[in-house]
């Protein structure tokens, strides 16, 4: 098993990506600390991981909250041991498409807060336990938003945040045997993914290219994106530290990916 005696804490793992890396985890070894907003909307999956004989917690916890991210971490260490893997998963997009000069300053504030602060949050706390361990793998979830715009200032800010954040944490970081790598998603089969492809059918005879989603022409489960995520955390990925690692189906491959200018008035 790839992660064989190894702890993982996975925020936002109630659904989606996060859930599916939480069971592939689980799967290949891991002891699993599944962080959501709130607790109740985690247990199902720490009850799927059990029922299949692994182990995990469930702890509700906000990641933009410092005495919340303590809580964590000081869960984790009592019930599951020293985290070896953190996998920032859980992110949030209020803003919706709204042009910039439209998004209110409590959407802002709320999409980096969970996008690029909690991630931070979440590091600063970890590392230190990683530290002494040894070693360990963090991984950031980014977005393929953080390299083209896509009409929503907060998320491709804080997104482009996360991956710069990603190589200053991969250069602090090396000598302790830590490496840290963003993982920049394209279209995904989850609620906010399901969001996007609505938002963007309804805009397809103005851009008829942008419901193809990528060159293989669907979107992708939570379980390819969570391959992607054992790969990062586990030592088939060794020498690979301070990267952005793009799995979009080849979304930013494609030619015309600008969005529609907004009008403002």
């Amino acid at each position: 098993m790839k992660l064989a005696n190894k702890v993982a804490i996975i925020t936002g793992a109630a659904g989606g990506m996060g859930q599916a890396a939480a069971i592939l985890f689980a799967q290949e070894g891991a002891k699993v600390a599944v962080i959501d907003l709130k607790e109740s909307a985690a247990q199902p999956t720490v009850d799927q991981i059990r029922a299949n004989g692994g182990k995990a917690i469930a702890i509700g916890a906000d990641i933009t909250s410092s005495e919340d991210v303590k809580r964590i971490v000081a869960r984790t260490v009592a019930e599951l041991g020293v985290p070896n893997i953190l996998y920032n998963n859980a992110g949030i997009d209020t803003e919706g498409k709204k042009p910039l000069i439209h998004i209110t300053e409590e959407e802002f504030d709320r999409t980096v807060a969970v996008n690029l602060k909690g991630p931070w949050l979440m590091m600063k706390y970890v590392v230190p336990h990683m530290i002494e361990a040894g070693g360990g793998s963090v991984i950031n979830t980014a977005s393929i938003a953080a390299f083209f715009a896509c009409n929503t200032a907060g998320y491709c800010g804080a997104k482009a945040g996360v991956v710069s954040m990603t190589k200053v944490a991969a250069v602090e970081l090396g000598r302790y045997n830590i490496r840290v790598n963003a993982l920049c998603p394209g279209a995904t089969k989850t609620p906010m993914g399901d969001k996007v492809k609505a938002e963007m059918a309804a805009r397809k005879a103005k851009l008829p290219h942008v419901d193809k989603m990528g060159v293989l022409g669907r979107m992708a489960t939570p379980l390819e994106m969570a391959k992607m995520a054992l790969f990062l955390a586990s030592d088939d990925s060794s020498f690979a530290t301070g990267a952005a690692f793009i799995n979009d189906g080849g979304w930013t491959s494609m030619s015309g990916l600008e969005t529609q200018a907004p009008e403002l008035i």
